[in-house]
């Protein structure tokens, strides 16, 4: 089958994803200081860490273009897809709804939907298998999009945080939780809303303890985990990611468990040692 496939650069996609040929990385501009960094496949984990390490100011994210969107639709009537960054939390799902617009003044027969996964990270992630997979299985345009649609409805984010002072500083946070963080070493294990913004959840006293605060959350909302597979996204820390698994697998048997590194977005907003989950 023809179709396009975009998704914007929160999106923590497997070796596998990066090499299909359908998908099309939609970046967004990562800003540290005076430094503009495009979040694309030259981005650099190690070297953008080390910018915001050294940067008094919290880096910023610009959306890509309604134009960068139209390129990756395609100029032609196959079908089109895009997967972004909560509505909640960037432009990005805004840009890319107006670049569905614009192209189809100009191709009337093409279908173009936008997932708006009201997610970040690894819940991206996660709805590009789910999209593959029904793309994979032949499925119509409005069977694709009403399967995506019921899978983010039914979609958990969780994540934890060695640091919460970007999500501060760029309004996600209230200055109280990240002030927690850093004088108390709390870490808060912060979860998305169905709406698609974050909220707290349950916390604990050092790393460890917070991520296992995580896996009882999951106890809580997963259904029929047999069926589902859990993506974890993480940021420059695999044994941490790898030791999370195990535990994940101690207490629940998921169809499968995936772990990603972050890419530039998910890396900023994550910092060094973040984990991100989505099931």
């Amino acid at each position: 089958m023809a179709y396009h496939i975009a998704v914007d650069s929160c999106t923590d996609m497997t070796a596998a994803m990066k090499k299909d040929e359908h998908i099309t990385l939609v970046p967004l501009t990562l800003n540290v200081g005076e430094d503009k960094v495009i979040d694309d496949e030259t981005f650099n984990q190690a070297e953008f860490l080390r910018k915001v390490a050294e940067c008094p100011e919290a880096p910023s994210s610009a959306c890509p273009s309604p134009d960068a969107y139209m390129q990756a639709y395609g100029y032609n009537n196959e079908d089109a897809y895009a997967i972004t960054l909560s509505s909640e939390l960037s432009g990005s799902y805004n840009s890319a709804k107006l670049g569905a617009d614009l192209l189809k003044e100009e191709y009337p027969d093409k279908k173009i939907h936008v997932f708006n996964s009201r997610s970040a990270s690894a819940g991206q992630t996660l709805i590009l298998m789910k999209l593959q997979e029904c793309l994979e299985a032949g499925k119509a345009f409005s069977e694709v999009v009403s399967e995506v649609e019921q899978y983010i409805e039914e979609q958990t984010t969780l994540f934890v945080l060695e640091s919460l002072e970007t999500l501060r500083k760029n309004g996600r946070l209230s200055g109280l939780k990240a002030t927690l963080v850093n004088v108390l070493n709390i870490k808060p294990v912060m979860g998305s809303t169905p709406e698609g913004t974050i909220q707290q959840l349950d916390m604990g006293r050092g790393m460890k303890k917070a991520l296992m605060k995580m896996t009882e959350q999951i106890g809580k909302t997963v259904i029929h985990p047999t069926d589902k597979y859990l993506m974890i996204s993480h940021c420059n820390c695999l044994k941490r990611a790898e030791w999370l698994k195990v535990e994940i697998e101690k207490k629940y048997a998921f169809k499968g468990i995936v772990i990603v590194d972050t890419a530039g977005v998910a890396t900023m907003y994550a910092n060094d040692g973040g984990i991100v989950v989505a099931y």
